[in-house]
């Protein structure tokens, strides 16, 4: 009796497009709401003098943050063994990225000690 072997195949295009396209729509959408969900807790404090919640405003940040450095790295991948591309735009673009990632958890940090600080 002949032994089969199961191996994983590789998708073809018109499932990697379709795979590519339910990507691109739940980062619309997750985008959409977190930032709805930021505009709400922004009106809240406003009209109701309430504290802020930073939870939607730092899953915005991070989702986008996210998908900046996954861009940038697939980008210098791309052009990394390529003798033609003088493309060293995406390397330099990733540590400015870095950079201003820093900045952002630095500032989310001290907001964060500066809020619990009661005067």
């Amino acid at each position: 009796m002949k032994k089969r072997s199961f191996r994983f195949r590789r998708p073809d295009e018109m499932e990697k497009y379709i795979l590519f396209r339910a990507q691109r729509n739940s980062y619309v959408f997750l985008i959409a709401a977190l930032t709805l969900w930021s505009l709400y807790e922004s009106y809240r404090v406003y009209a109701y003098h309430t504290r802020l919640n930073i939870l939607p405003c730092t899953l915005l940040v991070a989702a986008m943050a996210v998908q900046t450095l996954s861009r940038l790295v697939m980008t210098r991948n791309a052009v990394k063994d390529d003798e033609d591309s003088f493309e060293t735009a995406p390397l330099l673009r990733l540590i400015l990225f870095i950079c201003a990632a820093a900045g952002v958890i630095v500032t989310i940090g001290a907001v964060m000690i500066l809020t619990s600080v009661r005067i």
